[in-house]
């Protein structure tokens, strides 16, 4: 009996590691497969893909709630741009007052959902300043609560490029006379922007889901972005294909950026080699 044991064949670890992945696809493939058998394909299509419902809602997703998504995204990612260098710089200034003024903003915003910022903005800033009004009204509004949120992540990013920029990139500056500031501004900061490009394309990414909560400013028919837009339709029809058309609008516009931040990303790492 030992000298069959002995005898018989010992699987490698290669083969064991076959033999594993083997069975998992097949425990993946009958998951899938039982799901599909029991969903009622039916009420998917009617429910879900109803192409009489969908076709009511062009132009207006398009010109309404994706142009308005649009703007509410770029908006807010040029104030998150620019108040994030300020708050990187203060981040790295010498005096302490900048430097635990940023630290503090950074935390704050940082920590609180986006939620409360859009709430915030939309009641408490016109009870805080009255008959202050922001420039563009509610395209306004979803501008500075989307800028208030990105500028303390871009923060964080836009720090950590002009940390990573060699000091002696400063230093030879400041040897052929340019001012602290100058420096800053003409060497430091543009190669910072350049390296920072993949988290940024990143954080708008972001954005444009965010976008969707400027539906708690009290917009108006023309001012809807795609989730509010979707969500009178669907309850305007009594059906979810507006959502699913709404998530495609949003699926064409964050899928291209995730992958051109990946091929930024993949490009700087071959330059680092």
């Amino acid at each position: 009996m030992a000298v069959s044991e002995e005898a018989a064949p010992r699987l490698t670890r290669r083969r064991r590691r076959q033999l594993v992945l083997g069975g998992e696809y097949g425990i993946f493939l009958v998951i899938v497969v039982a799901l599909l058998s029991s969903a009622d394909w039916g009420e998917i299509h009617t429910n879900f893909a109803n192409w009489s419902i969908a076709e009511q809602l062009f132009p207006d997703v398009i010109t309404v709630g994706l142009r308005n998504t649009l703007v509410f995204t770029v908006t807010g990612f040029a104030l998150g741009l620019a108040g994030g260098l300020v708050l990187a710089l203060m981040r790295l200034s010498s005096a302490a007052p900048y430097r635990w003024f940023a630290l503090v903003y950074i935390e704050i915003f940082r920590g609180l959902p986006a939620l409360l910022i859009f709430i915030f903005v939309g009641t408490g800033v016109p009870l805080a300043f009255p008959g202050a009004n922001l420039p563009g009204g509610v395209y306004g509004q979803a501008a500075l609560a989307l800028g208030l949120v990105s500028a303390a992540y871009m923060a964080e990013t836009i720090r950590a490029g002009i940390e990573s920029v060699p000091r002696g990139q400063m230093e030879a500056a400041r040897t052929l006379g340019m001012s602290h500031g100058k420096a800053m501004r003409s060497i430091v900061i543009p190669q910072a922007l350049r390296l920072v490009i993949p988290p940024l394309t990143n954080e708008l990414v972001l954005l444009v889901k965010d976008s969707s909560l400027a539906l708690y400013l009290g917009i108006t028919l023309q001012q809807r972005e795609l989730s509010k837009f979707a969500k009178d339709a669907a309850s305007t029809q009594g059906n979810t294909t507006p959502i699913i058309a709404a998530a495609l609008c949003y699926l064409i516009v964050t899928i291209p950026l995730s992958y051109l931040a990946r091929r930024l990303e993949a490009r700087q790492k071959r330059g680092q080699r």
